[in-house]
């Protein structure tokens, strides 16, 4: 049998072994295991097995994500997510859909801790849907927003999928945290239009909410300005090169213990209760980085990606339909699975076609593929943030979220395209800041 036959058939087992709900980790590294056996000696794959797992709990980089992860936890507990909302709600609460907009900002702010897209969209719904209930907010647009600003956790440093991404295939995570920068930013805009051409065309959906005073407005900034100082020095000095991105998730981590004390904010029980939801996190994501690592290994042996690239080199199409054919890859398979198993599944196969066969750059490729997968979270059937949100809220269903986030989806016709075939977007930052 030949090695790219048993690694057509090791993915076959693969898709079996998750669809009757074995684990991730687990069933990745089982069948790069079995098939190890069939391609190396026994010995060889028993040393991979060994060796393996050392390696991740070693590997320097992927301590940022304990570390973010701390960060998120103590930024979460401590209640800084209803500041970021309460501040942006003072600012922008008085326009039509002014509370969809501070769900927008306040996702932005949260996400800029958090790096996830689940839990940002968790923490926003929980404050802005009693907010927008009360003024009178179709449910269905408050839906929307807040869907739609959760889809912005993994595109802000310090994305756990960017970290992923960078590991997996040796990519720096601190170039693609700069080059995330400006499509978030366009992203963030382009939602915010969104909202505010629907309450153009119907100003039902949001009604304004009365001015906040200017001392309401300072007094809603002096509550969690020591939090965005510390999310700009956090993220201003990795994508600028002070320090790297593990170096800023410890000053992340330390900085919000600090903040949250410093506000009376933090208990014992909530510190422990953050260390041992991060501990708990951070060993089921090296669980599925040591069974991606195996499965990995079994992947090249097979020669399956140069195979590939073969077959794409004599298919003689362009470059831009083979990254449009996996875009739409990535959307269907966003559409029934979790993202950051999409990435682990994929990048051995994708990331050699695009990068060494058409010659993309790694890090606008790791901009789109995050971007894309980003956009699955609110599209039907298994769009997580929907699901979320209407756990979050018992007068949501399923439908209303997925109707609720349908114009922000349609806005990503014109963003994604301009990620896309524009690349200075992307690659300008990281380009003029890290050297």
């Amino acid at each position: 049998m030949s090695p790219v036959v048993i690694g057509l058939l090791g993915f076959v087992a693969l898709f079996a072994l998750l669809a009757g709900g074995m684990p991730i980790g687990a069933a990745l590294g089982l069948v790069g295991f079995v098939g190890m056996c069939f391609l190396y000696p026994l010995s060889g794959a028993m040393v991979k097995l060994a060796t393996v797992p050392f390696e991740v709990i070693g590997n320097y980089q992927l301590a940022v994500l304990p570390l973010f992860l701390l960060m998120a936890q103590v930024t979460f507990a401590s209640g800084f997510g209803a500041d970021l909302f309460n501040l942006a709600a003072k600012w922008l609460g008085h326009r039509k859909g002014g509370l969809g907009m501070a769900a927008i900002g306040g996702a932005t702010g949260f996400a800029a801790c958090s790096g996830s897209s689940l839990a940002t969209a968790a923490t926003v719904g929980l404050v802005a849907f009693p907010e927008m209930k009360k003024y009178d907010y179709d449910k269905r647009f408050s839906a929307g927003c807040v869907a739609a600003g959760g889809t912005i956790g993994s595109l802000l440093p310090p994305s756990g999928m960017f970290i992923i991404y960078g590991i997996l295939s040796q990519t720096s995570i601190g170039k693609l945290f700069a080059a995330s920068l400006i499509p978030a930013v366009i992203t963030i805009l382009s939602y915010i239009l969104t909202i505010h051409l629907l309450c153009l065309r119907n100003p039902k959906l949001g009604p304004p909410v009365p001015r906040a005073s200017f001392k309401e407005r300072v007094d809603a900034f002096k509550q969690c300005w020591e939090l965005l100082a510390l999310l700009a020095f956090v993220i201003g000095g990795m994508v600028y090169g002070l320090f790297t991105a593990t170096e800023a998730g410890a000053i992340g981590a330390f900085g919000s213990v600090c903040l949250a004390a410093v506000r009376r904010r933090l208990t014992w029980a909530i510190l422990r209760k953050a260390i041992m939801d991060t501990m708990s996190t951070t060993g089921m994501i090296y669980g599925i980085m040591m069974g991606a690592f195996i499965f990995n290994y079994f992947c090249a042996k097979t020669t399956l990606p140069e195979v590939a690239a073969t077959w794409i080199s004599g298919l003689h199409i362009s470059p831009w339909a083979v990254i449009s054919v996996i875009l739409v890859i990535y959307f269907l398979l966003g559409m029934v699975m979790e993202a950051p198993s999409i990435q682990i599944l994929t990048l051995p196969v994708f990331f050699p076609i695009v990068v060494t066969t058409l010659g993309f750059d790694p890090v606008w490729f790791g901009v789109i593929q995050v971007r894309m997968l980003e956009i699955t979270l609110i599209t039907p059937p298994l769009g997580m943030c929907a699901y979320i949100l209407s756990g979050v809220d018992k007068d949501l269903s399923l439908a209303d979220v997925f109707r609720g986030a349908a114009p922000f989806l349609m806005m990503e016709l014109v963003t994604m395209p301009l990620f896309m075939f524009v690349t200075p977007i992307t690659m300008w930052l990281p380009n003029l800041l890290i050297r």
